[in-house]
């Protein structure tokens, strides 16, 4: 197997039992942060952990520092990849409820960040491997600890610093990944602050997806993110959202359109807003 972007339910099925594959759910809501931990109690994939937004892929918040969901210490993430059964030769395959929407795809950033490729997303989420009848479980499994060495890729995230010097390019180089409701300071917020950062352009990321949540077709992504970047190197590029999970969503639909190398800033809006010197937009 070697899967680097997404991986449907059938080809999943197909090497459910392939002892170097390790599945990850990682279904979570804003609203509910104990949900992905009680449908995962429900029901599951056959043999895969639960990957707690909260718990295992985010670290220690610092007031007026960070976001709300800053990337944990390499180091503490690989010990958490590593008691998962992960090392180096292993194919990852991540799920959520919402086709990609939420941290399946921050996952796929994260791992990719720390060195690892074979790294999937599951197109159609937790729905289409129902869709697809594919077998659920409620037993928690029993992993085989591996050594996961950490290969940190620095490049493919943007610190707020880089963020504030490509908003004010001549080009529109940074991007919120929420709807547009949110990017007008409309809808419900998770942050004491409503807008955007001043000069970011709107790639909604629920614009990746069909109706029914799967990824749409590389050349439809590709016309996508070209009428939002025009003649843009992806390298340019950098996503954002509330709070670093969604706007992976963006970078990884931007790989399968063929355009590889746009960045993710992990800090994101509530990040943005810890300094009030910062400017923001409606």
């Amino acid at each position: 197997m070697d899967f680097t972007t997404l991986i449907t339910a059938n080809e999943l099925r197909e090497h459910l039992d392939d002892p170097h594959m390790v599945i990850l759910d990682a279904r979570f809501t804003l609203d509910d942060e104990q949900w992905g931990k009680a449908v995962y109690a429900e029901g599951h994939i056959p043999g895969a952990h639960q990957a707690d937004t909260a718990d295992d892929l985010a670290g220690p918040i610092i007031t007026g520092v960070t976001g709300r969901r800053p990337f944990p210490d390499p180091a503490d993430f690989a010990a958490t990849l590593s008691a998962w059964g992960i090392d180096d030769s292993t194919q990852v395959v991540t799920y959520d409820a919402d086709g990609g929407l939420m941290s399946a795809a921050r996952i796929w950033v994260m791992l990719r960040w720390m060195g690892h490729d074979r790294v999937a997303v599951l197109d159609g989420g937790w729905q289409a491997w129902l869709a697809a009848e594919g077998p659920v479980e409620s037993a928690v499994p029993a992993p085989t600890p591996r050594t996961f060495t950490p290969r940190l890729r620095p490049h493919l995230l943007a610190d707020v610093d880089e963020v504030d010097a490509a908003r004010q390019g001549p080009l529109t180089c940074v991007f919120d990944s929420r709807g547009a409701e949110g990017y007008h300071g409309g809808g419900v917020y998770h942050d004491p602050v409503r807008g955007h950062i001043a000069g970011a352009g709107l790639a909604d990321r629920a614009h990746t997806l069909t109706d029914n949540k799967h990824y749409r077709s590389p050349a439809e992504l590709r016309e996508h993110y070209v009428e939002l970047i025009g003649d843009q190197s992806p390298e340019d590029i950098i996503f954002y959202c509330g709070s670093g999970i969604t706007a992976a969503q963006n970078v990884l639909a931007m790989t399968v359109a063929g355009l590889p190398g746009s960045r993710m800033y992990v800090g994101s809006w509530s990040e943005w807003i810890t300094d009030p010197s910062r400017p923001v937009e409606l």
